[in-house]
């Protein structure tokens, strides 16, 4: 019994099951407008992150939600715009559950990032602009940022 109680904790395990584009929009404004491409785009991208326990035991989803915006320098006319919910499926087991939110919203959209900046340098591409290679993303900022948000929202202000 000695020997039971001595064993380590379980280490928290993560498998990728899935990944897919749930939804996504592009809107090539230039062509539509008929307009010439000879522009210096200016690009925004908005982040979101959502995160749900599936109906199966120990599965998750995890989303990144991208609004992004290319906009002329100059004229300031929208160029194109993509909008693309990027959701990745996982097994998560042995994590605790006051780190398994965390875990969902920093973790699972790190390991899934690098196919979703594909699918967007893609897009963009087919779309008949230069590739957009998007810059990483610093998951654990965002979240603070959020946690940071939702609390100075909740208290209430100090005069």
């Amino acid at each position: 019994m000695a020997e039971e109680k001595a064993a380590p904790a379980a280490q928290p395990q993560m498998r990728v099951l899935g990944q897919f584009v749930r939804d996504m929009s592009f809107e090539n404004i230039v062509a539509q407008k008929g307009a010439s491409p000879d522009v210096q785009p200016d690009v925004q991208v908005q982040v979101n992150l959502d995160a749900k326990k599936r109906s199966q035991d120990k599965q998750y989803e995890s989303a990144i939600k991208l609004n992004v915006t290319s906009k002329d320098k100059e004229s300031d006319a929208v160029l194109f715009v993509l909008e693309i919910d990027y959701v990745g499926l996982f097994f998560i087991d042995n994590v605790p559950e006051d780190q398994l939110h965390p875990f969902l919203l920093i973790e699972c959209p790190r390991m899934i990032f690098p196919f979703l900046r594909r699918v967007v340098s893609d897009i963009t591409r087919d779309g008949g602009f230069p590739p957009l290679n998007l810059e990483n993303i610093d998951f654990m900022s965002l979240y603070r940022n959020e946690i940071a948000r939702r609390q100075s929202e909740a208290s209430p202000e100090n005069a």
